[in-house]
């Protein structure tokens, strides 16, 4: 199984990595890895991975919360929907994402955002999350 070819399943994963796992499952990935690390404030961290995914956990309870498509990912979203492709054929195969002017991203209530290049207009990113991430008690790692 190669982490760059597979698909998305909404609120669930990205290829083999499953949202809700904990980070202690990550530690091969994590360590065999070209691997960039950043703290995004107090209590989420996010690694990269070869420029093909990153992957967010919350620190208080170790869970993986989001994970994004990069550049060299070639898997696809809904069988159809993948890095590069204009945002108006996207729109069309999945009409319940709504642009977000205050994040500047695509949303959808199935668990997904979509980053676009503001020039060219086509999809940079895809992101499923945790239906936790938009809750009150996201931060203090309390689900």
């Amino acid at each position: 199984m190669q982490l760059g070819t597979l698909i998305f399943l909404p609120k669930k994963s990205v290829a083999y990595l499953n949202l809700y796992s904990h980070i202690s499952g990550f530690y091969r990935l994590l360590s065999a890895q070209d691997v960039k690390v950043t703290l995004l404030g107090k209590f989420l961290i996010r690694y990269e991975i070869t420029n093909m995914v990153d992957l967010w956990f919350n620190l208080i309870n170790g869970k993986l919360v989001k994970i994004t498509a990069l550049r060299n990912y070639a898997g696809m979203l809904f069988d159809k929907i993948r890095i590069g492709v204009p945002i108006d054929d996207v729109l069309e195969i999945e009409p319940s994402l709504v642009y977000d002017e205050f994040e500047e991203v695509y949303c959808s209530p199935k668990g997904i955002y979509i980053e676009t290049d503001p020039i060219t207009d086509r999809v940079l990113w895809i992101s499923v999350f945790v239906k936790e991430l938009e809750c009150h008690g996201f931060e203090n790692g309390k689900w």
